[in-house]
Order: C-alpha cells, then sequence, then structure tokens
C-alpha cells in the first residue's frame, strides 16, 4: 500500500469526487481534503459567486494558486473538476499523488447536473455538460495514473477498485 502520497481525485462535477473521498478516506484511515473547500476558506467566497463577480479566467487563477501553495500530505483530496485547465497545478498535484480519474458516462452526469448555474461549475456561458465533458475528458485521461468507472453509484466499489488498484501500483 502507498503510504505518503497523496490520492487524487479528478474527474467532472458531478462524478463523485467528494463522496468517494470521504469513503476512500475512512478505507485507507487518511484525512480528506476537497479543494473546493480550500479555495472558498481562502478567498471567503462562494465558487459561484467567485464565477458571477470575477469570470472564468480569475476562478482558474485563484484555483492554480491555491493549488500550488498547498502541500497534499498522505491525504484523500477531491479536486474541482476544473483544475485539469492548469497544466502547472496538474504537474503539482500529481507529484504530491496518485491521480484517479473517476469516469462517468455523460448521459448520466447529464441527469446528476442539473443546476449547473448555481453549483459553481467552472464553464463558458451556454456550454453543455456534453460539450464540458468532451473539453476535459482527454485532460482527466492525461493525468490519471488510475481509471475507475462511477458510472454506477456504487460508492463502495469504487473505494474497492481503487484500494485494489493503488495496491497493485506498490506491489513489487
Amino acid at each position: 500500500m502507498v503510504t505518503v502520497k497523496s490520492i487524487i481525485l479528478i474527474g467532472m462535477p458531478g462524478s463523485g469526487k467528494s463522496t468517494v473521498g470521504v469513503l476512500l478516506a475512512k478505507a485507507l484511515r487518511k484525512n480528506f481534503i476537497d479543494t473546493d473547500l480550500l479555495i472558498q476558506e481562502e478567498t471567503g467566497n462562494g465558487l459561484q459567486d467567485i464565477l458571477d463577480q470575477h469570470g472564468v479566467a480569475a476562478f482558474l487563477s485563484i484555483e492554480e494558486s491555491v493549488i500550488v501553495r498547498w502541500r497534499p500530505s498522505g491525504q484523500v483530496v477531491a479536486t474541482g473538476g476544473s483544475v485539469v485547465y492548469s497544466e502547472t497545478a496538474m504537474r503539482h498535484l500529481s507529484d504530491h499523488g496518485i491521480c484517479v480519474y473517476l469516469e462517468v458516462p455523460v448521459a448520466i452526469l447529464e441527469a446528476r447536473l442539473s443546476n449547473l448555474d448555481s453549483r459553481g461549475v467552472v464553464r463558458q456561458i451556454g456550454q453543455s455538460v456534453h460539450d464540458l465533458w468532451a473539453e476535459r475528458d482527454p485532460l482527466y485521461r492525461k493525468w490519471a495514473e488510475i481509471t475507475v468507472d462511477n458510472g454506477h453509484d456504487n460508492h463502495e466499489m469504487v473505494v474497492s477498485e481503487i484500494c485494489q488498484a493503488i495496491a497493485q501500483m506498490s506491489a513489487p
């Protein structure tokens, strides 16, 4: 089992990063951190408030700044779905942990994400869930060391698959 590195969960909004992250942290006896909460704590604003008041570019700049100044250390980390837009932030995260892509079919994401305008999802005006997925999926795949299907909502199974994949990575 990997003991020093963090487990970095990446994926689309609605892919279950926070839900799986809490369960995975319990299973691995690690602390759980959600980078969206780090951003909110540092700025004193909700994600949607930042987007509404300052725009996408400013949000992405804030997200990158918060992440690269933070040092994950043996934790389970749920990232915001937009973190993959920053090569710098992703390099930093992958240097400190194992990136796990929680993959979810776009049709399921569309059903899960009925609140795009209030959820703090980084996207261009008029950009659909499908458009966002098509743009981000290659980026998630680029950084993922492990990819796990989370389209079925069996979070315990996902946690088990992640733990098995990590154990295989650290086996001699």
